[in-house]
């Protein structure tokens, strides 16, 4: 195994193991190289086209020179049940069913979301800790999710690079 693809596990697990609320798991992770990153870029470089959005074609350059991408998702995340109206809502039951978005699917449970950006940061502490370059990207989500690479309403990628200098910091 690559040694990037060793830290992309190592983050996994990290993702895998932060804590969510009520204890329920709800995060999905897949590790992308090979073929899949050519894959990744290609349709990211399409999608900035087809949408007019700025940067896809930038940050789908960086996963192609990336050695692996962490994915990581949201899969059909339950309510927590907290009746917080945190999500805009003041009872769980009046929060509607996921809708198709144009890049992601929503609405959903404030506390998932949360559930999702403690998994994130997990991750990226651990390839901190490993010195792997590494950057949070939205876009690569869009992609990832218009592939079928991961299931999820909403998906992040991290991609991974070990060079003499950070590809993902001037760009």
């Amino acid at each position: 195994m690559d040694v990037i693809e060793l830290a992309a596990e190592l983050m996994s697990l990290s993702a895998r193991t932060a804590p969510k609320a009520s204890g329920q798991d709800f995060i999905e992770t897949k590790i992308v190289t090979g073929d899949d990153l050519k894959r990744l870029n290609e349709d990211m470089v399409k999608y900035g086209v087809e949408s007019g959005k700025k940067n896809f074609d930038r940050d789908g350059k960086n996963v192609e020179r990336s050695g692996a991408v962490l994915l990581i998702s949201l899969n059909k995340p339950k309510k927590a049940g907290l009746n917080c109206g945190a999500c805009g809502y003041n009872k769980c039951d009046q929060l509607p069913d996921f809708k198709k978005g144009t890049e992601f699917d929503g609405p959903m449970c404030a506390w998932r979301l949360i559930d999702l950006g403690i998994a994130i940061g997990s991750a990226v502490k651990t390839a901190s800790m490993l010195n792997v370059d590494n950057r949070i990207m939205y876009r690569i989500g869009i992609s990832a999710k218009r592939l079928n690479l991961i299931d999820g309403e909403i998906v992040v990628g991290i991609p991974l690079s070990a060079t003499g200098k950070n590809i993902y910091f001037d760009r």
